[in-house]
């Protein structure tokens, strides 16, 4: 699953047996050497953790992220264990974290259905399944409501078209189709929106250009003038997502440290989720719409350890 535009890329001289040793040194006894820690797992990609995993379970006889836990706290020890998922699962993770207890973590929900694959889409149904031993549509259509949940189901299905083909007739009609829905009549076609946004390729949403020739404006103005709260940001998700993935997530993490306070959920879970994917061009594309680089803000707006993981996570300054 790693793609080739991480910043985490592993290491080529490993030895799996070192690191679980320097691992266990690290923390036994009083105290904790927070940095050995972030020296070997923030170095090792996903497959070389796992590894480790394994053999320190072997050769030390403990569980690693039960020790980790139980070493570390707070923000440090979400990323650091966070680091040490695999992919599938660490989506499962945030998702079940979302909708648990009071309250909807939509954004987190929205996110990570309206940015994968049909493919990872079926492995997360599967790994929920799994897990939690509920269906994951069951636990969205309990946890969220009205248009919002219908939008989250019809992605939860990976039933978008992935085919690299345009059928320009049905292009057209969906762009005049959107039109019809929204600008043209008193209301919203909300299904309408939906259906398109949700089923349709890639490539095929080029309707969106056909589509400012008919509405004389952006599809997401018209998103933004004709919906509101979840089922806009779903919607306007899936638009970003289809235009370019890297300035959607890049945009996220941006809103995720600015203002007061941070999102640590989301900044944690962007950068671990994408540091062995395309965080090279995450922080391209941060860099040319916020004209100051991630990692500038990442040190501006963390601190200790936390941030020290955040930065390599980040794979250096632009």
């Amino acid at each position: 699953m790693a793609g080739n535009r991480g910043t985490v890329k592993g290491v080529s001289y490993f030895n799996a047996d070192e690191d679980a040793q320097k691992l266990r040194k690290a923390m036994k006894g009083l105290g904790t050497d927070e940095d050995a820690i972030i020296e070997v797992l923030a170095n090792r990609n996903v497959s070389q953790q796992q590894q480790i995993k394994m053999t320190y379970k072997s050769t030390i006889g403990r569980d690693l992220i039960d020790d980790l836990k139980s070493e570390l706290s707070g923000n440090f020890e979400k990323v650091i264990v966070g680091m040490m998922t695999p992919f599938t699962l660490y989506d499962v993770q945030e998702l079940k974290r979302a909708m648990k207890g009071a309250g909807t973590d939509e954004g987190c929900l929205i996110e990570i259905l309206a940015s994968r694959s049909n493919d990872e889409i079926r492995r997360i149904n599967e790994t929920y399944k799994h897990q939690f031993g509920t269906k994951f549509e069951d636990d969205i259509v309990s946890d969220t409501s009205s248009m919002l949940r219908r939008i989250l189901v019809s992605l939860s299905t990976a039933g978008r078209d992935e085919r690299n083909y345009v059928d320009e007739g049905l292009a057209q009609q969906d762009a005049q189709g959107l039109y019809e829905a929204g600008e043209k009549k008193w209301g919203t076609d909300e299904a309408q929106f939906m259906s398109i946004l949700c089923t349709r390729n890639k490539k095929h949403l080029r309707v969106f250009d056909l589509y400012r020739g008919i509405a004389n404006k952006d599809i997401t103005e018209s998103i933004n003038s004709e919906m509101s709260g979840d089922p806009e940001d779903a919607l306007l998700a899936l638009v970003k997502c289809a235009r370019n993935k890297p300035a959607y997530f890049a945009e996220r993490l941006y809103k995720s440290m600015k203002g007061l306070g941070t999102d640590d959920d989301t900044l944690i879970r962007m950068m671990v989720s994408r540091s062995e994917i395309d965080m090279l061009d995450i922080r391209a594309e941060f860099k040319s719409m916020y004209g100051k680089s991630l990692y500038s803000f990442i040190k501006g707006e963390t601190s200790g350890d936390y941030r020290k993981v955040l930065l390599l996570l980040c794979g250096g300054e632009d």
